[in-house]
């Protein structure tokens, strides 16, 4: 929803022709800046994947992939997006727990090596950028309203077979929007004109108690991404 990382996506990545190929790209190597022997190079890797990312958006503003605001609020979904999984999906996290885990996103955004100056300083400060931003500077992308309507012929990620990915990619072209639209903030639902029905909000209440009964049945080595579980 930040409008130069929408015309980032649209102008240089296949994100469009090969959304879940994206995703399985960028996973691998952000984590990596977290668990990998030499964070900072992976940091600096991924860093220097994006000073060709630019350009004028469709309103003629000019972006850059590197610029610093832009280039953090990119960060700052991941590290928001561990809290919101947590909330949904698990045992909530105490303000203690997110004011560590907000110390412990900057020393990992510090290893990307860009400038810290729209890092906020603690997170009570962090809360505050986060609603700015939905106040300010976020709209309802073209990138972004992808993936709150149902996607029709996502292609198979990496490494799936066709004939196996044949029958899932209509449910993730489902689901997936789905998911994404009844875990929006509300405000990031309004821009897009999402209501949640009655119905909608049930099944979240069913998928949270079945995700929070089962995973901690999951092995825990199956739990992790790849690069994750080979740095623990």
């Amino acid at each position: 929803m930040h409008p130069a990382i929408a015309a980032g996506l649209i102008d240089h990545s296949d994100f469009f022709e090969n959304p879940m190929g994206r995703l399985a790209r960028s996973a691998g190597p952000i984590l990596g800046v977290i668990y990998d022997p030499d964070p900072a190079a992976t940091g600096s890797w991924v860093r220097d994947q994006h000073p060709e990312i630019r350009g004028t958006d469709e309103q003629d503003r000019s972006y850059h992939a590197l610029d610093p605001e832009t280039y953090y609020w990119a960060h700052a979904t991941f590290f928001e997006g561990m809290i919101k999984t947590q909330d949904l999906f698990a045992r909530p996290l105490t303000r203690g727990e997110k004011e560590q885990l907000y110390a412990e996103s900057i020393t990992w955004y510090a290893r990307y090596g860009v400038s810290m100056r729209p890092v906020p300083e603690d997170f009570a400060a962090f809360e505050r950028y986060w609603q700015r931003m939905f106040e300010e500077v976020l709209e309802p992308t073209r990138p972004a309203g992808e993936w709150v309507r149902r996607v029709r012929g996502i292609p198979a990620p990496p490494s799936w077979p066709e004939l196996l990915w044949k029958p899932v990619g209509p449910v993730v072209g489902i689901a997936g929007p789905w998911l994404t639209k009844v875990t929006l903030p509300e405000s990031a639902r309004e821009m897009f004109g999402c209501e949640l029905t009655d119905r909608d909000r049930g099944a979240l209440r069913m998928l949270q108690k079945s995700v929070r009964a089962t995973w901690p049945l999951i092995p825990e080595r199956f739990r992790m991404q790849p690069r994750a579980r080979a740095g623990f």
